[in-house]
Protein backbone atom coordinates (compact mmCIF):
# COMPACT_ATOMS: atom_id res chain seq x y z
CA UNK A 1 0.00 0.00 0.00
CA UNK A 2 1.37 3.40 -1.02
CA UNK A 3 0.46 6.92 0.00
CA UNK A 4 -0.45 8.06 -3.48
CA UNK A 5 -2.97 5.21 -3.67
CA UNK A 6 -4.63 6.57 -0.53
CA UNK A 7 -4.77 10.04 -2.07
CA UNK A 8 -6.40 8.68 -5.23
CA UNK A 9 -8.88 6.64 -3.19
CA UNK A 10 -9.90 9.70 -1.10
CA UNK A 11 -10.18 11.88 -4.21
CA UNK A 12 -12.56 9.41 -5.88
CA UNK A 13 -14.63 9.14 -2.71
CA UNK A 14 -14.89 12.94 -2.48
CA UNK A 15 -15.71 13.58 -6.17
CA UNK A 16 -17.75 10.45 -6.84
CA UNK A 17 -15.99 10.09 -10.18
CA UNK A 18 -12.80 8.55 -11.53
CA UNK A 19 -12.48 11.22 -14.21
CA UNK A 20 -12.94 14.13 -11.77
CA UNK A 21 -10.51 12.52 -9.33
CA UNK A 22 -7.97 12.12 -12.12
CA UNK A 23 -8.18 15.86 -12.86
CA UNK A 24 -7.95 16.74 -9.17
CA UNK A 25 -4.88 14.61 -8.57
CA UNK A 26 -3.17 15.49 -11.89
CA UNK A 27 -2.96 11.93 -13.19
CA UNK A 28 -4.42 10.18 -16.22
CA UNK A 29 -7.63 8.27 -15.63
CA UNK A 30 -6.20 4.91 -16.77
CA UNK A 31 -3.27 5.27 -14.35
CA UNK A 32 -5.60 6.21 -11.51
CA UNK A 33 -7.84 3.22 -12.23
CA UNK A 34 -4.81 0.94 -12.27
CA UNK A 35 -3.62 2.19 -8.87
CA UNK A 36 -7.07 1.67 -7.34
CA UNK A 37 -7.18 -1.89 -8.71
CA UNK A 38 -3.75 -2.54 -7.12
CA UNK A 39 -5.03 -1.19 -3.80
CA UNK A 40 -8.16 -3.36 -3.98
CA UNK A 41 -6.08 -6.41 -4.89
CA UNK A 42 -3.79 -5.81 -1.89
CA UNK A 43 -6.75 -5.42 0.47
CA UNK A 44 -8.63 -8.29 -1.12
CA UNK A 45 -11.91 -6.36 -1.32
CA UNK A 46 -13.73 -3.97 -3.65
CA UNK A 47 -13.67 -0.38 -2.46
CA UNK A 48 -15.98 1.06 -5.13
CA UNK A 49 -19.04 -0.04 -7.04
CA UNK A 50 -18.76 1.25 -10.62
CA UNK A 51 -22.23 2.50 -11.56
CA UNK A 52 -22.00 3.78 -15.12
CA UNK A 53 -20.25 7.14 -15.01
CA UNK A 54 -20.41 7.37 -11.24
CA UNK A 55 -18.90 5.33 -8.43
CA UNK A 56 -20.06 4.60 -4.94
CA UNK A 57 -18.17 3.36 -1.92
CA UNK A 58 -18.78 -0.24 -0.96
CA UNK A 59 -19.23 -1.27 2.65
CA UNK A 60 -15.49 -1.90 2.80
CA UNK A 61 -14.75 1.44 1.14
CA UNK A 62 -16.87 3.29 3.70
CA UNK A 63 -14.96 1.60 6.50
CA UNK A 64 -11.58 2.28 4.89
CA UNK A 65 -12.19 5.99 4.08
CA UNK A 66 -11.81 7.53 7.58
CA UNK A 67 -8.63 5.53 8.17
CA UNK A 68 -7.15 6.67 4.87
CA UNK A 69 -8.06 10.29 5.64
CA UNK A 70 -6.42 10.01 9.07
CA UNK A 71 -3.18 8.71 7.55
CA UNK A 72 -3.06 11.54 5.00
CA UNK A 73 -3.97 14.14 7.63
CA UNK A 74 -1.23 12.91 9.99
CA UNK A 75 1.30 12.93 7.16
CA UNK A 76 0.42 16.51 6.26
CA UNK A 77 0.64 17.54 9.91
CA UNK A 78 4.09 15.95 10.19
CA UNK A 79 5.24 17.70 7.01
CA UNK A 80 3.93 21.05 8.26
CA UNK A 81 5.64 20.61 11.61
CA UNK A 82 9.00 19.86 9.99
CA UNK A 83 8.63 22.83 7.65
CA UNK A 84 7.74 25.09 10.57
CA UNK A 85 10.69 23.90 12.63
CA UNK A 86 13.03 24.48 9.68
CA UNK A 87 12.06 28.14 9.58
CA UNK A 88 11.59 28.62 13.33
CA UNK A 89 13.93 30.75 15.45
CA UNK A 90 13.13 28.60 18.48
CA UNK A 91 14.40 25.29 19.74
CA UNK A 92 16.85 24.30 22.46
CA UNK A 93 20.64 24.15 22.45
CA UNK A 94 22.93 22.85 25.19
CA UNK A 95 26.52 24.07 25.03
CA UNK A 96 29.32 22.39 26.94
CA UNK A 97 32.44 24.40 27.72
CA UNK A 98 35.63 23.87 29.72
CA UNK A 99 36.27 26.04 32.81
CA UNK A 100 39.32 27.78 31.30
CA UNK A 101 37.15 29.11 28.46
CA UNK A 102 33.65 29.54 29.89
CA UNK A 103 34.02 32.78 31.90
CA UNK A 104 35.93 34.58 29.14
CA UNK A 105 34.47 33.37 25.85
CA UNK A 106 30.75 32.82 26.44
CA UNK A 107 29.91 36.26 27.91
CA UNK A 108 31.04 37.74 24.59
CA UNK A 109 29.24 35.39 22.21
CA UNK A 110 26.00 34.40 23.99
CA UNK A 111 24.29 37.81 24.34
CA UNK A 112 24.44 38.61 20.62
CA UNK A 113 23.37 35.08 19.67
CA UNK A 114 20.39 35.37 22.04
CA UNK A 115 19.39 38.65 20.40
CA UNK A 116 19.51 37.04 16.95
CA UNK A 117 17.60 33.94 18.17
CA UNK A 118 15.27 35.34 20.87
CA UNK A 119 13.05 32.24 21.02
CA UNK A 120 15.95 29.82 21.47
CA UNK A 121 16.39 28.09 24.83
CA UNK A 122 20.11 28.03 25.62
CA UNK A 123 21.75 26.12 28.45
CA UNK A 124 25.42 25.80 29.40
CA UNK A 125 27.30 22.93 31.05
CA UNK A 126 30.80 23.63 32.42
CA UNK A 127 33.03 20.56 32.70
CA UNK A 128 36.50 19.36 31.80
CA UNK A 129 37.06 17.98 28.29
CA UNK A 130 36.73 14.21 28.94
CA UNK A 131 33.36 14.69 30.62
CA UNK A 132 32.12 16.97 27.85
CA UNK A 133 33.04 14.37 25.24
CA UNK A 134 31.07 11.75 27.17
CA UNK A 135 28.09 14.09 27.21
CA UNK A 136 28.40 14.56 23.44
CA UNK A 137 28.37 10.79 23.01
CA UNK A 138 25.31 10.51 25.23
CA UNK A 139 23.50 13.33 23.43
CA UNK A 140 23.03 15.43 26.59
CA UNK A 141 24.90 18.38 25.03
CA UNK A 142 24.93 19.53 21.41
CA UNK A 143 28.28 21.34 21.15
CA UNK A 144 31.46 21.36 23.23
CA UNK A 145 33.81 24.37 23.31
CA UNK A 146 37.25 22.97 24.18
CA UNK A 147 40.95 23.23 23.43
CA UNK A 148 42.17 21.46 20.29
CA UNK A 149 43.42 19.02 19.23
CA UNK A 150 41.39 16.43 21.10
CA UNK A 151 43.42 13.76 22.84
CA UNK A 152 41.17 10.90 21.78
CA UNK A 153 41.49 7.91 19.50
CA UNK A 154 39.24 7.37 16.51
CA UNK A 155 37.21 9.78 14.43
CA UNK A 156 33.90 10.02 16.28
CA UNK A 157 34.09 13.80 16.72
CA UNK A 158 34.14 16.69 14.26
CA UNK A 159 36.19 19.74 15.28
CA UNK A 160 35.80 23.34 14.10
CA UNK A 161 38.75 25.59 15.10
CA UNK A 162 37.53 29.00 16.25
CA UNK A 163 40.60 30.92 17.37
CA UNK A 164 44.22 30.61 18.50
CA UNK A 165 45.54 32.58 21.44
CA UNK A 166 49.01 33.12 22.89
CA UNK A 167 50.13 32.02 26.33
CA UNK A 168 51.28 34.48 28.97
CA UNK A 169 53.41 34.08 32.06
CA UNK A 170 51.89 35.72 35.11
CA UNK A 171 54.32 37.00 37.71
CA UNK A 172 53.98 38.91 40.96
CA UNK A 173 54.55 42.62 40.32
CA UNK A 174 57.59 42.57 42.60
CA UNK A 175 59.21 39.74 40.63
CA UNK A 176 62.67 40.62 39.31
CA UNK A 177 61.50 39.91 35.72
CA UNK A 178 58.16 41.74 35.92
CA UNK A 179 59.43 44.79 34.02
CA UNK A 180 60.38 42.71 30.96
CA UNK A 181 58.36 42.79 27.70
CA UNK A 182 58.44 38.99 27.50
CA UNK A 183 59.88 36.07 29.41
CA UNK A 184 60.90 32.48 28.73
CA UNK A 185 59.80 29.64 30.93
CA UNK A 186 63.43 28.63 31.32
CA UNK A 187 63.98 31.87 33.21
CA UNK A 188 61.30 30.82 35.71
CA UNK A 189 62.92 27.47 36.51
CA UNK A 190 63.63 28.40 40.14
CA UNK A 191 60.21 29.91 40.87
CA UNK A 192 57.37 28.12 42.68
CA UNK A 193 54.78 27.19 40.05
CA UNK A 194 51.01 27.36 40.35
CA UNK A 195 49.13 25.07 37.94
CA UNK A 196 45.67 23.85 37.11
CA UNK A 197 45.17 20.37 38.50
CA UNK A 198 45.10 17.15 36.46
CA UNK A 199 42.12 16.75 34.15
CA UNK A 200 42.24 20.31 32.82
CA UNK A 201 43.56 20.34 29.27
CA UNK A 202 45.28 23.70 29.84
CA UNK A 203 47.56 21.98 32.36
CA UNK A 204 48.76 19.72 29.53
CA UNK A 205 49.26 22.81 27.33
CA UNK A 206 51.39 24.43 30.05
CA UNK A 207 53.42 21.28 30.70
CA UNK A 208 54.09 20.95 26.94
CA UNK A 209 55.42 24.54 26.91
CA UNK A 210 57.63 23.72 29.91
CA UNK A 211 58.96 20.64 28.14
CA UNK A 212 59.86 22.69 25.07
CA UNK A 213 61.76 25.07 27.38
CA UNK A 214 63.46 22.05 29.00
CA UNK A 215 62.38 23.06 32.45
CA UNK A 216 60.63 21.09 35.17
CA UNK A 217 58.12 23.35 36.99
CA UNK A 218 58.30 23.24 40.77
CA UNK A 219 54.56 22.93 41.43
CA UNK A 220 53.52 24.17 44.88
CA UNK A 221 49.81 24.80 44.32
CA UNK A 222 47.09 23.31 42.11
CA UNK A 223 43.57 24.61 41.47
CA UNK A 224 40.61 24.19 39.16
CA UNK A 225 40.21 27.93 38.52
CA UNK A 226 42.44 30.64 37.08
CA UNK A 227 40.96 33.11 39.56
CA UNK A 228 42.44 31.17 42.50
CA UNK A 229 45.82 30.91 40.80
CA UNK A 230 45.91 34.63 40.01
CA UNK A 231 45.08 35.47 43.61
CA UNK A 232 48.00 33.34 44.76
CA UNK A 233 50.35 34.97 42.23
CA UNK A 234 49.16 38.39 43.36
CA UNK A 235 50.06 37.41 46.92
CA UNK A 236 53.61 36.64 45.75
CA UNK A 237 53.37 32.87 46.25
CA UNK A 238 54.60 31.86 42.80
CA UNK A 239 54.25 32.19 39.02
CA UNK A 240 51.95 30.62 36.49
CA UNK A 241 50.85 30.51 32.85
CA UNK A 242 47.47 31.62 31.50
CA UNK A 243 45.91 31.93 28.04
CA UNK A 244 45.49 35.37 26.51
CA UNK A 245 41.77 35.53 27.26
CA UNK A 246 42.52 35.22 30.99
CA UNK A 247 44.83 38.26 30.97
CA UNK A 248 43.19 40.95 33.08
CA UNK A 249 43.91 44.00 35.17
CA UNK A 250 44.65 42.48 38.55
CA UNK A 251 46.39 44.13 41.45
CA UNK A 252 49.72 42.50 42.17
CA UNK A 253 50.04 40.62 38.86
CA UNK A 254 52.11 41.25 35.77
CA UNK A 255 51.32 39.40 32.51
CA UNK A 256 54.18 38.82 30.06
CA UNK A 257 54.01 37.06 26.68
CA UNK A 258 56.02 33.84 26.61
CA UNK A 259 59.11 34.00 24.41
CA UNK A 260 58.02 30.84 22.59
CA UNK A 261 56.27 31.09 19.20
CA UNK A 262 54.65 27.70 19.79
CA UNK A 263 53.21 28.72 23.18
CA UNK A 264 49.56 28.98 22.14
CA UNK A 265 46.31 27.10 22.35
CA UNK A 266 43.59 26.62 19.76
CA UNK A 267 39.96 26.80 20.83
CA UNK A 268 37.36 24.92 18.85
CA UNK A 269 33.78 23.75 18.74
CA UNK A 270 33.29 19.98 18.74
CA UNK A 271 30.23 18.03 17.66
CA UNK A 272 29.50 14.32 17.33
CA UNK A 273 30.31 13.21 13.80
CA UNK A 274 27.35 11.88 11.84
CA UNK A 275 24.71 13.35 14.15
CA UNK A 276 22.10 15.50 12.43
CA UNK A 277 22.55 19.09 13.54
CA UNK A 278 19.55 21.33 14.19
CA UNK A 279 19.16 24.68 12.50
CA UNK A 280 19.94 26.30 15.85
CA UNK A 281 23.13 24.28 16.27
CA UNK A 282 24.33 25.21 12.79
CA UNK A 283 23.53 28.86 13.47
CA UNK A 284 25.58 28.81 16.69
CA UNK A 285 28.55 27.23 14.92
CA UNK A 286 28.36 29.93 12.26
CA UNK A 287 28.04 32.60 14.97
CA UNK A 288 31.13 31.57 16.95
CA UNK A 289 33.09 30.71 13.82
CA UNK A 290 32.41 34.06 12.17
Amino acid sequence: MELHQLRYFCAIAETGSFSKAAVKTHISQPSLSQQIRKLEDELGVKLFDRLGRSVRLTEFGQSFLPRARTVLRDLEAARSEVTERKSSTGGSLCIGVIPTIAPYFLPEVLPKFSRDWPQAKLSVVEEITPQLLEKLRAGSIDIAIVALPLQVHGHEFESHPLMTEKLFAVLPKKHTLSKRHSVSLRELQADPFLLLRDGHCFRATTVAACNRARMNPQVVFESGQFSSILSMVSAGLGVSVVPQMAVEKRTGCRFLPLADEHAARTIGAVILKGKSQSRLCKAFLAHVGG
